[in-house]
């Protein structure tokens, strides 16, 4: 009786393997000689940076995507897609494809017709002369023309830009070699505005007025400010000695951080930063979210990079760039802090990628033609207002 029910058991047991199998070896059957009817688009290309599905790519399909994810677009070249889909007799399969991400996009020379250097100058117009690319850290810049910096002139020139992916740019430009006893520039004076007017004519119930702040301001009586109805600061904390260098702390931002907090004044931060690498930008951000630990901070810490005269040097992208500045950002973010990027309308225009980040526009104007999104405004740069001596930054911030 006991060897009958082993019997049975293992004669169950070899049942169900030969069953098992049998289904196994009929599932690879089914899907080896599965249909599949897929027509691919006849573009095949995605541009540098642009938002496409797995689908965008597919005209037609015999079945439904299970995941049509967004591809990934900022590396330029051949990308194979895989994806898995299941077919219309319900069977799970994979398939894949190549497409070509490209970049269309040609290097920015920035230049006007005229570019004014004074004789004897040493300086290298190719790394002066700013000529970035949404992709390539260093595209081939040159100048066609002949010229000479030891001698006063106007010399017809051309510069050129090349990418890695052979687009081109060129800019007809007139050199301008002065002597260095005459200068070639108009110098503009600006008015100054009064901190009052501003008030009067930008205040809502959606604005506050304020200043940003720095060691040019030297001492800041910040009880004046508040009774001349200053509402917020921005505050310079500190930058970086050039590229790689250190970060060391503006001369009165202690100075500065505590007297508004005192005074009750909403107090937001800004770095000046010289860094050319996420990592640099990560460690900036670090060293400021250090020395601001014990004060009151409730307004944005913007990041502030102006180093476009020298922009060359600095072998970056401007694809690179925006992520540089979004590493900083986001390092100040995961610290429970909000942060922004600081930069004229030009260079926001310009230079800086469309990303998910907050702006702080400077455009010295009474009213901005600025198209992007931004929730402070730096509107001039020869602000008088009570309790500072000589010319200060005047702000705005839209609360909704």
């Amino acid at each position: 009786m006991k060897r009958k029910s082993i019997f049975i058991i293992i004669l169950l047991v070899v049942i169900l393997i030969i069953g098992f199998i049998s289904v196994k070896i009929y599932d690879i059957y089914r899907i080896k000689n599965a249909k599949i009817e897929i027509v691919l688009s006849d573009d095949l290309t995605l541009e540098f940076l642009t938002e496409k599905k797995v689908s965008d790519f597919i005209k037609s399909i015999n079945g439904t995507i299970i995941d049509d994810y967004e591809i990934d677009s900022t590396v330029v070249g051949t990308k194979k897609i895989e994806f898995k889909f299941i077919n219309d007799d319900n069977i799970k399969l994979n398939y894949s494809f190549d497409i070509e991400i490209v970049d269309k996009t040609p290097p920015l020379i920035w230049l006007s017709g005229t570019y004014s250097v004074s004789k004897g100058s040493s300086i290298k117009l190719e790394d002066k002369i700013l000529c970035g690319d949404n992709y390539d850290n260093t595209p081939n810049c040159y100048i066609e023309g002949e010229y000479d910096l030891n001698k006063v002139g106007k010399y017809p020139l051309v510069f050129n830009a090349i990418d890695s992916s052979n687009n081109k740019s060129t800019k007809n430009f007139t050199l301008n070699v002065y002597d260095p006893k005459e200068n070639p520039n108009n110098i503009v004076s600006r008015d100054r505005v009064l901190f009052s007017d501003v008030v009067k004519n930008y205040k809502t119930s959606n604005t506050k007025i304020g200043l940003d702040i720095s060691a040019w301001q030297n001492d800041v009586d910040y009880k004046k400010l508040k009774s001349s109805g200053v509402e917020f600061v921005i505050l310079r904390i500190g930058r970086t000695q050039g590229i790689n260098g250190s970060p060391y702390m503006d001369d009165k931002f202690i100075q500065n951080i505590k007297r508004a907090n005192e005074e009750g004044i909403d107090v937001g931060i800004y770095y000046y930063s010289f860094a050319n690498t996420k990592e640099k930008a990560k460690e900036e951000a670090n060293w400021v979210l250090d020395k601001i630990k014990d004060y009151k901070v409730t307004l944005p810490i913007a990041f502030d990079w102006e180093e476009w005269s020298n922009y060359n040097e600095y072998k970056l992208s401007f694809f690179n760039l925006t992520n540089t500045a979004l590493e900083f950002m986001n390092t100040i973010e995961d610290a429970g802090y909000k942060s922004m990027l600081y930069s004229s309308k030009t260079y926001l225009e310009n230079m800086w990628l469309e990303k998910d980040y907050d702006v702080w526009l400077a455009h010295y104007t009474n009213k901005t033609d600025y198209k992007g999104d931004y929730i402070f405004w730096q509107m001039c740069n020869t602000g008088k207002v009570d309790g500072i001596n000589g010319n200060v930054d005047i702000d705005i911030m839209y609360i909704n």
